[in-house]
This record gives structure tokens, C-alpha cells and sequence, in this order.
């Protein structure tokens, strides 16, 4: 079973290493929502990655399609023009995209779990996310993703659990300060 706790947990970190990679530049806002389902996802293909311990397995799918925007956003990313950004150099990015975010929330699990491991990207086209269900997930939430609200993208997490499983994340707090004098 895993805890209320533990759900928002995964749904956090999840939505931070997106939140803190998929952008091109500093001046890049991304937007990371929970959706109800998967209706809205429009997207052609995915990048997959599992991250295993000995308590669960978290499988993220990433999806995009291979249009102008998308290509456009992550010729950005890699600093080339997306005209000079050719058909394996794109899925290569794309899945080193995945490969990084997937990074970054396997440190972060790594955390709350000692013995946490993470497979290589794979490129599936969408209508392979049919057998999710198969899965077994204790957990599957979707999410709609936008970066400067023109290239929209969709990730799914699917967390399924071999044991109990809680954990309390502590989250970032913005810093509110507007740089005030304190007098004590």
C-alpha cells in the first residue's frame, strides 16, 4: 500500500526534476499540472524510464511528438537551430532529456531509499502505454506539461509497490522576503 504521504511525495519530486530540466533557459517558465486522465494526451510517441528499489518500481513516460515547436524547444536546449536538428539527434535529445530529469528524481529518492537504481531511456511510440495497466501501479497519476505556455508536453507516473510504503518529502519553499530590515 502506499500512503497518501508517500503519493504526494512521488507527485512532487516528479513534477520538480521536470519543472527544474525540460526548461532551455533561465528565463523559461514550465508549468507541471495533474490531469484526470489520459484523454487529453495528444502526443505521438514517449521516452520511458523505470527507477527499481527493493520496496517499489516507478516507471515515468514522457510524451512528445515530433513537431515544429517540440523540435524547436529542444534544438534550444542543445543550442542548434531545429532545421540543423536531425531525426536521431532529436530522439537523442529527447531521451537524454528523460535521462536527466529521471536522474535528478532518482537522487532525490535516493533520499528516502538507500538502494534506488535507474534503467536506460527507451523510445516507444504512445500506443504502447495501453499495457500500463499491466503494471500493477499502487499509484498512476498523469500530467499535462507547458514551457512559456506554446509547447505543451504530457508525462505519466505509474509507482507500483512491492511493500508499504511512506515517506513525508519535505518541499521547497519560496522565499518571500522582500529584504526588510529586522530591528531586534
Amino acid at each position: 500500500m502506499i500512503s497518501e504521504q508517500a503519493k504526494a511525495g512521488f507527485e512532487y519530486l516528479l513534477k520538480e526534476a521536470i519543472k527544474d530540466n525540460l526548461i532551455a533557459s533561465a528565463d523559461d517558465r514550465c508549468e507541471v499540472d495533474a490531469i484526470a486522465d489520459m484523454k487529453s494526451i495528444n502526443q505521438s510517441e514517449m521516452v520511458v524510464l523505470t527507477i527499481s528499489s527493493y520496496l517499489f518500481r516507478l516507471i515515468t513516460f514522457f510524451y512528445f511528438s515530433k513537431d515544429k515547436e517540440t523540435k524547436g524547444h529542444f534544438a534550444r536546449k542543445v543550442g542548434a537551430q531545429a532545421k540543423d536538428l536531425g531525426e536521431s539527434q532529436f530522439y537523442d535529445t529527447v531521451a537524454e532529456f528523460g535521462n536527466i530529469y529521471c536522474g535528478a528524481l532518482n537522487r532525490d529518492l535516493n533520499k528516502y531509499f538507500p538502494h534506488v537504481g535507474m534503467s536506460t531511456p527507451n523510445i516507444l511510440e504512445k500506443h504502447c502505454v495501453a499495457y500500463m495497466g499491466a503494471l500493477g501501479g499502487g499509484f498512476v497519476r498523469h500530467f499535462k506539461i507547458s514551457v512559456n505556455g506554446s509547447v505543451d508536453f504530457h508525462a505519466s507516473l505509474c509507482v507500483c509497490d512491492h511493500a508499504d510504503l511512506n515517506f513525508v518529502v519535505e518541499t521547497k519553499v519560496a522565499d518571500d522576503s522582500t529584504g526588510e530590515l529586522e530591528l531586534f
